[in-house]
Parts: structure tokens; sequence; C-alpha cells
């Protein structure tokens, strides 16, 4: 299938945050776009994200290259661009504008054989295993950290939802928790309005670092819903390490006594489950200590891993994380993601696939999740523009 055209155009999240639209025509006819979102909090080894001055400084010799060959197979669109990209972060082209590329293709691909996009990887990377998995439900309800303006260290206050009778019986009573929570914050806080965060999560003032998840455990238990909702954080501590120390709640604390705290959390509420880049990328002794403590709680790496195949499996074998996430703009192209994925099943990880903050309306993320049955999906509070991707969840389980 040959390229006739590349367009691309920059967008913008609810928060302003400049994102990419890339659109493409190929010689049927079909024409397929593709939003790629930014990330605010990124790990050191991401791909690449270029802006859109930049981008159109490389695009006319790059479009120029692709427009030359005719691709059988959207895989081999992908090897192409890793190739003429030649860098291991993309910085030549961008991983942002190379994904926008081979998820537009994907999808005119996947167009023109009459197949839902999920079916298409399905059938590509995943061989039909676990495409009826229903995953988890990662929802951001409190921000701190890089996504918002408050004293809070940690980035996510997430609640996880487990899936009921369906997809929309899921989202509808997860909403409604959203909202029972806001209810209370302004009650509490006697605010008409409550400012959000970057993913749209609550964003004020705590009284400490465990308080936000003190307030989702009584609540979720006030409302009986204990059985269909669990807790995650996502510190991103990357974010508060200083040279040797963690800078939280005012003090340097060692990874020793930062663990200590994390311990202690899980040990207060039993609806906590998971927790992602509890420590610094760097720090892989006190990411494989931490480990160790845990038992069945999930240690999700982020930065750690940036949806490298080959940091995956590292970190795996290491004995670092029992979990990853996936991000496909961390690494590029689709067919780089999936192979991370199954990267990620090979060595036993459970696996979420994720939105990023500077996000789009785009609903990749979930044709993703289920055509290689995610254990979870990340999405965000459910307001503004992760609402397309809980919609997607509806349409296509």
């Amino acid at each position: 299938m040959r390229i006739k055209a590349v367009e691309v155009r920059e967008i913008f999240d609810s928060r302003g945050q400049p994102t990419l639209e890339v659109e493409l025509a190929v010689e049927s006819g079909i024409m397929a776009r593709a939003e790629i979102p930014s990330g605010k909090s990124r790990g050191s080894t991401e791909a690449a994200v270029l802006s859109l001055a930049e981008i159109q400084k490389v695009l006319p010799a790059a479009q120029s290259e692709v427009l030359k060959n005719d691709f059988a197979t959207a895989e081999e669109l992908d090897n192409f661009l890793i190739k003429l990209d030649g860098t291991a972060d993309k910085k030549k082209l961008g991983g942002n504008l190379l994904l926008g590329i081979s998820v537009a293709f994907w999808r005119a691909l996947a167009e023109e054989k009459k197949l839902e996009v999920w079916e298409l990887l399905n059938k590509t990377f995943f061989k039909s295993q676990d495409s009826d998995k229903k995953p988890l439900i990662f929802s951001n309800f409190i921000n701190g950290g890089e996504h918002a303006r408050n004293n809070l260290d940690l980035q996510e206050y997430l609640v996880i939802a487990k899936t009921l009778n369906n997809f929309a019986e899921t989202t509808k009573k997860l909403a409604g928790l959203y909202e029972k929570l806001g209810d209370a914050l302004r009650q509490d806080r006697k605010l008409e309005n409550i400012p959000l965060g970057d993913e749209d999560g609550y964003s004020l003032d705590f009284e400490n670092n465990f308080q936000p998840v003190e307030i989702l455990d009584g609540l979720i238990k006030a409302e009986n819903m204990a059985g269909d909702f669990n807790l995650g954080l996502d510190a991103a501590a990357s974010g508060f390490y200083r040279g040797d120390k963690y800078h939280f709640e005012g003090k340097d604390l060692s990874s020793a006594e930062l663990q200590e705290v994390y311990l202690e959390y899980f040990r207060k509420s039993e609806l906590l489950v998971s927790i992602e880049d509890p420590l610094a990328e760097t720090d892989l002794e006190g990411f494989a200590s931490l480990k160790t403590k845990m038992g069945d709680k999930w240690l999700v790496g982020d930065d750690l891993t940036t949806t490298s195949p080959a940091r995956i499996a590292e970190f795996a074998d290491k004995g670092l994380i029992n979990s990853v996430i996936i991000k496909p703009n961390q690494i590029g192209t689709v067919t780089e993601t999936c192979l991370a994925i199954n990267k990620a099943k090979e060595k036993g990880l459970k696996f979420i696939v994720s939105h990023r903050s500077g996000e789009t309306e785009d609903n990749f993320i979930i044709s993703l999740a289920r055509a290689s049955g995610a254990d979870g999906v990340k999405i965000g509070a459910p307001l503004n523009e992760r609402i397309t991707k809980f919609n997607e969840l509806i349409r296509i389980y």
C-alpha cells in the first residue's frame, strides 16, 4: 500500500498543551488520522518529542522517502521509519511524528482489510491470545507532583475499577464516584469550584501525601464499593529525587526510608494494591529492595522501562518490577510498542496500556489494549478528552 501524502498539524489538549495530529492519504483513497499526546512527566530514555516547527524542517525529506515505497504490511512501514530516523531515541524525526504516521497507516490498512484496528493488531502480533480479557481501569482522581499546582509530592492517586457486567456499567459507577469525591471535597473545603490537574484529577493541598489515599479509601467503603474499586499510586519519584535523596514532605529521605513510607501506606489501606515509579529511574537497588517487600502488590515500571523491550527484559530479569506501563509514544512506532508488550508477557509481567498528560481525543490505546489482552488501561479522570477512551472501551469490548 502506497502513501500518497502526509500532513502534520499542531493541536492542543484541554489545558492548552501542544500535541500533534498526523493525517495521511493512501493510494486507494483512504484517509486516516492519528493524534499523538506529548507527555509532561517523561523518562530520560523516551523517544524524542519534536515541536511542529522542528518537524516541518525534517518532514519534506522524510515524506519524499516514504512516498517512494510500496509497503506490503504496516510492520514494513514501521521498520522503514525506524531505519529512516536511524537514531536510538528518534531524535532525527521525532517519536511523535513517527508514531503519528505509524498509527494512521495501521488504521488505513485495517480499513482496507475491513477489520477493526484491534483485530489487525491481534492477528499480527498476538494471535488471538486474551483478546476477550477485560482490563482494569486505572483512573486518576487526585493529581499532584508535576501534574498539579498543590503540595502533593506524589503525582497520581488512582481509582482502579474492576470490570462489572460491562464497561458501560463500570464507567457509570466510576464517573459517579468521581463526582461524589468532588462533592465531598467541595463541602469539606467550603469551595464552589475545585481546581483540576493536568489529567483532570482534583488538585488541592492536603495535610500530607497519604491523606488522599485515606479520603478515597473512606469514600469507597462508605459507598459500599470496596468490591468494585481498589486504589493505586503513581509516585513519579524521579520528580522529587535530588542527588541521592528524595525530597518528600519537606524532608530529605533515603531510598530505604521512602520505601518504608510506602509500605506503611499499604499497611494502612487494604484497598491500595499498586504503585508506579515509586523510586527514581536510576535507583535500581531501591526497586529491587522494595519489590521483595511488597508481596503480591503491583510494582509498576514506567520512567524505568519506557516501553522499551530491552529495558523491560533487563529489569524484569533483575527482579525490579512485576508490572509495566505501555505508552506508544515512549518508543515511537506501533510495531515497537507491540514487541514491548510481548516482551512483558514473556517475562510474566502485568501490563497497563496508558494515556499521557498532554492527551488527545485519539482512542488508539484502547484498540491496543483489546488486541493484546491488557491487564489494565490507564485513562485519567472520566472527563474532557478522556471521555472518548471510555466510550471506545464500551464500544469495542
